[in-house]
């Protein structure tokens, strides 16, 4: 709830109370007064004292934590508030004890709820300003996580590049427009939130054209999507950690198998390859995982089930509930 909604909320509670307060003081318990209705005459200093009380006694003595000096001040308030009733305005003429016993509630029952009231409303916008916190948090680490995505795929295009501009300079102004479309996505559409699941499957295509391009007679890869709907949302670069790492930890003239299907609102991404056992990034490799792990459990808390499975071969099954 918004800070604009509990401040309506809080002002319609303080009307209600105060409308319900003086009917129940005027009709319910009209016995207690003369014809000429005293309390209406105090009903104006009343308000005053609850809104000084919580407008300076609350805010003072909680901040300085001074709890019992605050029972003792706003006991003596309403003491004296109920004196001053008694004997300036209904002129009773009771004694301290009857005077209390009569009329005590009138002036703590206001001061007791509207304290109550302020307490509930500095709670909820306490708790309010920690889930603001959070969210910002959260905000920054997903930055931060995707930040270490971003260089690192750019630079095994750019490397890419690099070696077909010396070997077959005819094939790099294509790998250029398929560089300059990864890096509009990288740069400008993975910044929001989730982004269209066609996006990012044509991201991952373009990545594995560049994959087959650079692997060529070395690698052998099976790429198959199967989807029957595109027509979801998914959070940008999630799904490429995975298929980096199939092809930057698998053994030469082996195969590397990724599929992706989409079914009833759940993806599955299935990576498979043949573990290269002397590949010396087998740290980044955990790296990447554990930051991919790290977003899932920000983005897909109870939304995911991430399996890996480790002997000769190297594989990874990951199953999201798509927006």
């Amino acid at each position: 709830m918004s800070h604009s909604s509990h401040r309506i909320y809080e002002i319609l509670i303080h009307l209600l109370f105060w409308a319900l307060f003086v009917f129940v003081s005027l009709f319910v318990f009209s016995n207690y007064y003369w014809s000429e209705n005293p309390f209406l005459q105090y009903f104006f200093i009343l308000v005053g004292i609850v809104y000084l009380n919580n407008g300076v006694l609350l805010p003072f003595f909680i901040r300085k934590r001074y709890y019992f000096v605050y029972t003792i001040s706003i006991g003596t308030i309403a003491f004296l508030g109920t004196q001053a009733y008694c004997n300036y305005f209904a002129e009773c003429g009771c004694s301290i004890m009857k005077c209390l016993s009569d009329y005590l509630w009138q002036t703590l029952v206001p001061i007791v709820f509207f304290s109550f009231l302020w307490m509930l409303y500095r709670y909820l916008k306490k708790q309010d300003e920690l889930e603001s916190i959070k969210k910002d948090h959260t905000e920054i680490e997903l930055q931060f996580l995707k930040s270490q995505i971003n260089p690192h795929v750019l630079f095994n295009n750019l490397n890419t590049i690099y070696s077909y501009a010396l070997e077959k300079p005819k094939e790099v102004p294509e790998m250029v427009l398929m560089l300059s479309d990864n890096l509009k996505h990288v740069l400008y559409e993975s910044n929001a939130h989730t982004i269209d699941l066609q996006k990012e499957l044509d991201y991952i295509e373009n990545y594995i054209a560049f994959q087959k391009i650079r692997t060529e007679n070395l690698k052998k890869i099976d790429f198959t999507v199967v989807a029957d709907s595109t027509r979801h949302k998914i959070a940008p670069l999630l799904l490429i950690t995975l298929i980096e790492n199939a092809f930057k930890h698998s053994a030469a003239h082996s195969t590397v198998q990724i599929a992706i299907t989409v079914q009833e609102g759940a993806l599955t991404c299935y990576c498979k390859n043949k573990i290269n056992h002397g590949n010396p990034s087998e740290n980044s490799s955990k790296i990447g995982l554990a930051n991919l792990q790290k977003r899932l459990s920000l983005l897909y808390k109870n939304k995911h089930e991430l399996k890996i499975t480790e002997t000769e071969d190297y594989s990874v099954h990951l199953k999201l509930q798509l927006v």
